[in-house]
């Protein structure tokens, strides 16, 4: 039997659009405000404490969400609970969450002619994750869905994309730290989701886009933000070389035709 051949996507920021930001914390945030009936910013408390697991390489406890929010709550002697997933589930309608780009189903149904398998690999735990895949249709093109309560292991950890039988041949997402280091580490074709690129760079093929100057400053940019360099005025050249992606696309729909070559 021929071994799978995989193509693995992040799903927030790069497929879709979840409904955390807009519409989970929020609500979270209201009623932690009514229990201790006065403001107070549990959600800061909450990516505070994301982040410091992040750092600590926690990558699995940095997106469980209800532990994160169970302790706060205790700490703050708040003995009512909150089920993150009920909030989800409700919230887990269009307009509220949405598909980046109207044509990433037809992308996905290419791919898959194609003859890759195709898995979602994702920090967001299975439970955040599921409700919204389905509401969007996306459950359905997908052979697999990774997350880190399942694999013990979270991106940019080459082991989360151990329960994948085969041979991961390209990863795509929008993060430099999670998603091109991820696929650069673990030997995939690494693909940067970079939508809104100047035109400058929308006239170079995807696989050169990283080699050009204004590319390598934008990535900088992408990773500050992602937190991994802290000192202003760094050059281009400083960005790591696990970070580089080998090709960057500006929209989805350039994907197809950029892995023609990897699947013989």
């Amino acid at each position: 039997m021929r071994k799978k051949r995989w193509i693995t996507f992040d799903l927030d920021g790069t497929l879709m659009q979840n409904p955390f930001g807009g519409w989970v914390f929020p609500e979270i945030a209201a009623a932690v405000a009514g229990w201790l009936g006065r403001p107070y910013d549990i959600v800061a408390e909450l990516v505070g404490e994301h982040e410091r697991r992040l750092r600590q390489g926690r990558y699995v406890e940095a997106y469980d969400w209800d532990g994160m929010l169970a302790e706060l709550l205790g700490r703050l002697g708040i003995r009512e609970s909150v089920e993150i997933t009920a909030i989800v589930q409700k919230h887990a309608v269009p307009p509220k969450i949405r598909l980046l780009e109207a044509e990433v189903p037809a992308v996905l149904a290419a791919l898959q002619a194609k003859g890759y398998a195709l898995a979602a690999v994702t920090n967001g735990f299975y439970k955040y994750q599921d409700p919204v895949m389905e509401a969007l249709g996306l459950a359905e093109y997908f052979a697999a869905v990774v997350t880190p309560e399942r694999a013990g292991a979270g991106k940019p950890d080459p082991a989360i994309l151990r329960p994948l039988g085969g041979e991961v041949v390209a990863h795509v997402g929008d993060r430099l730290d999670h998603d091109v280091q991820l696929a650069n580490r673990c030997g995939a074709f690494s693909v940067f989701v970079c939508r809104g690129l100047p035109e400058e760079l929308r006239a170079v093929d995807p696989r050169l886009r990283s080699r050009h100057d204004l590319m390598r400053q934008i990535c900088l940019e992408k990773w500050k933000r992602e937190g991994g360099a802290q000192t202003e005025g760094q050059g281009a050249a400083l960005l790591p070389a696990e970070l580089l992606p080998q090709a960057v696309i500006g929209t989805i729909g350039e994907l197809p035709s950029l892995v023609d070559g990897l699947c013989r």
